[in-house]
């Protein structure tokens, strides 16, 4: 059975001024990615992964061509229109965790589920944090918490809405090798089980990643 098309790419292009001129970072990438497919863009540093990577997830705006996410023009759409977007299909995972300090485990969790409306809020956060092994520590604030723990909460907040895609960006760069694959082992047990779309260009997780595309140049090589 054809998988359906979550996330794509037309022409992709970012240009950048620089004291040398103009810079090309993303140049023309065209892509396709299904529904509950594992992708990871390799290649060397400087190669554009990241500047692709946040275009894709609607963060930075192309110099030219398109994305289509859950089947909607990123590029059509007004700063608001791409945050409401991303509130209702996307999850992210960052290498610092980017949890909010003055909200506990539980609040963190919850608030994707608030932005978008959910009544069960606190019920289908406190679910999802028991899911990630951090029942005990709904209350703590993330600096009771270790860099595992924290990085816990922050895949249980970016999943918790079920994402039509997830977007994994180095999320064991902070943490030791132990700690790493489990987190691992963690993330990708979760997409299996909402049936959610992986992005990311964390090394280690591209190992594990149905598909590899990688980059040179600005370019899918």
């Amino acid at each position: 059975m054809e998988r359906k098309i979550v996330l794509e790419a037309r022409g992709l292009t970012r240009k950048v001024s620089s004291p040398e001129g103009e810079l090309t970072i993303v140049d023309a990438v065209t892509l396709a990615i299904g529904a509950g497919e594992t992708v990871a863009l390799v290649g060397a540093s400087g190669a554009g992964k990241s500047t692709l990577l946040a275009m894709l997830a609607g963060l930075d705006v192309p110099t030219s061509g398109s994305v289509l996410l859950d089947g909607q023009d990123l590029t059509h759409l007004d700063e608001d229109a791409r945050a409401r977007l991303r509130a209702n299909s996307v999850g992210f995972v960052f290498q610092a965790f980017h949890l909010l300090p003055a909200l506990t485990a539980l609040e963190n969790v919850m608030l994707p589920l608030e932005l978008v409306g959910r009544r069960d809020a606190s019920q289908a956060a406190r679910a999802m944090l028991a899911r990630v092994g951090l029942a005990e520590r709904v209350g703590h604030y993330p600096r009771q918490l270790s860099g595992g723990e924290q990085q816990r909460v922050a895949l249980a907040r970016a999943s918790v809405t079920r994402p039509a895609v997830l977007f994994a960006d180095e999320p064991t760069g902070n943490l030791d090798t132990t700690t790493g694959g489990s987190i691992c082992d963690l993330l990708f047990e979760l997409n299996r089980e909402a049936g959610t779309t992986l992005v990311t260009h964390d090394t280690t997780l591209a190992t594990r990643c149905e598909r590899r595309l990688t980059m040179a140049g600005g370019r899918l090589i």
